[in-house]
């Protein structure tokens, strides 16, 4: 999990990309960090839907993901106002709802 100016805050790992999130939120939640409006969550894999409804329940404002998302995730993204990123690479990304949250600096 990140700030918005990239500061990297907490890291959680675990087996199932799930249970890693789950992690991270709990985590958050014990030190009273909850909702994680001004926070971005990157993910190693891919952007499911189950990944989104999590991420909104605690209030992340951009999910982030390696790999692509699932066109119900896209959805419920879109519909929820959330941001979504996939594909992210060094040099480039899709951002598939809410760009405006994303200030592309060269």
């Amino acid at each position: 999990m990140f700030d918005f100016t990239g500061n990297l805050l907490t890291l959680a790992e675990d087996v199932g990309r799930h249970n890693a999130f789950d992690k991270l939120v709990g985590e958050c939640l014990m030190s009273g960090r909850l909702p994680l409006h001004e926070h971005i969550v990157l993910l190693s894999g891919r952007a499911s839907f189950e990944l989104v409804q999590k991420a909104l329940r605690s209030g992340v404002s951009i999910l982030a993901a390696i790999g692509a998302p699932s066109s119900l995730a896209v959805n419920l993204a879109v519909a929820s106002g959330m941001t979504l990123v996939g594909f992210l690479r060094e040099r480039h990304f899709n951002v598939y709802s809410s760009p405006v949250r994303i200030n592309a600096r060269g």
